[in-house]
């Protein structure tokens, strides 16, 4: 047929044949409008990409859109691929984005597990399946907005610390999206969004607590208590260690002759542990078990003590000590430090921290 300018009358006025009918558009080349058989009247726009790959996607059925809406996006289009674009290809892109959540599982496989320390990829599942999958999860990757953002880093203001960790998940998966080319460069929606402020929480036990801790500890060894319990906790004051660097703590890390541990993986990396005639005492009073790697063995054969938090629990109660948390050792520890005139970049060391 030849060209017309399509209208609504022009468009309605084409009774449907025996296969389709192309109506072009006189005024704006590539925009046209094909009657099926069944009398369905269905705007599209044509166009070669740079490739010279022919394309002609589909802009509405005649009723949804009006002729003038159809026309503006046909113009939209063409000017697209006129300067080089595909709006076919990148509708089908939007169409075929993930989900946050089938985007999570790509997360975790590509950078938390290849990345991170074990503990760090626990607390992002713990967080995704808690918090950010619950009220990000059905959304596309791309289509995330800095109002959906602020909307749930919002909704847990109760707990402005998991707010705070959960946001920052987030960023890193939207900066990590941009980088695997599912969201545009410099579109993070996290920016800007601010954090809570959190309450640092620092308790130091004095000279009095760190004796009447030391009395329960003692009483407990001479009832049969765990000998991994108190072994653990003794080594966490005296060396300043993370929890999980003493409760996995291998006899070979131990070097006796040198009066250190070497750990070859840390939260920081490889990290060198002086110990103190005190804390070389504990080990030397602690029973090496046949067949376990492990100084605080546990109870299943060949692994170490997991249960050091509950005996803590009734451990700091019996010594009056019910707001001291396990990590506070580490605290009064470098408190020790300080009273002793270490520097502060002394004591850092010697905590194993980064900066």
């Amino acid at each position: 047929m030849p060209n017309v300018k399509l209208t609504k009358r022009a468009v309605e006025a084409v009774e449907p044949g025996a296969k389709d009918i192309i109506l072009w558009d006189a005024e704006l080349k590539g925009f046209g409008c094909k009657i099926t058989p069944k009398g369905k009247r269905v705007y599209f726009a044509y166009y070669r990409t740079r490739t010279s790959i022919q394309r002609r996607p589909t802009i509405g059925a005649h009723g949804a859109v009006t002729c003038e809406q159809a026309r503006e996006t046909a113009r939209q289009w063409l000017a697209e691929a006129a300067t080089g674009g595909d709006p076919s290809a990148h509708r089908k892109a939007k169409r075929d984005a993930p989900t946050m959540a089938e985007y999570a599982k790509r997360y975790l496989a590509e950078h938390a597990r290849t990345k991170k320390k074990p503990l760090s990829v626990e607390a992002d599942e713990r967080n995704l399946r808690n918090h950010v999958l619950p009220a990000l999860g059905r959304l596309k990757v791309d289509a995330v907005s800095r109002a959906d953002v602020q909307r749930f880093h919002h909704a847990m203001k109760a707990t402005p610390g998991a707010a705070n960790r959960c946001l920052a998940l987030v960023s890193k998966m939207l900066n990590l999206a941009e980088k695997w080319g599912l969201r545009p460069d410099g579109s993070n929606p996290c920016r800007h969004v601010e954090k809570y402020p959190e309450r640092k929480i620092e308790r130091f036990l004095s000279a009095e607590e760190v004796g009447r801790l030391g009395e329960v500890l003692a009483e407990a060894q001479r009832s049969g208590e765990h000998p991994s319990v108190v072994g653990a906790i003794r080594l966490l004051i005296f060396t300043g260690c993370r929890r999980d660097e003493i409760l996995k703590l291998r006899w070979e890390h131990v070097d006796i002759e040198r009066q250190c541990i070497r750990l070859p993986d840390t939260k920081t990396g490889p990290k060198v542990i002086y110990l103190s005639p005190p804390a070389l005492e504990v080990i030397a009073g602690i029973e090496h078990r046949e067949g376990n790697p492990y100084v605080l063995p546990g109870e299943v054969p060949g692994r170490h003590y997991i249960a050091l938090e509950k005996a803590w629990r009734w451990l700091r109660a019996r010594a009056g000590l019910e707001d001291v948390r396990l990590h506070d050792l580490r605290h009064s520890f470098a408190s020790v430090g300080v009273a002793g005139g270490l520097s502060l970049p002394m004591i850092g060391a010697l905590l194993g921290h980064a900066h």
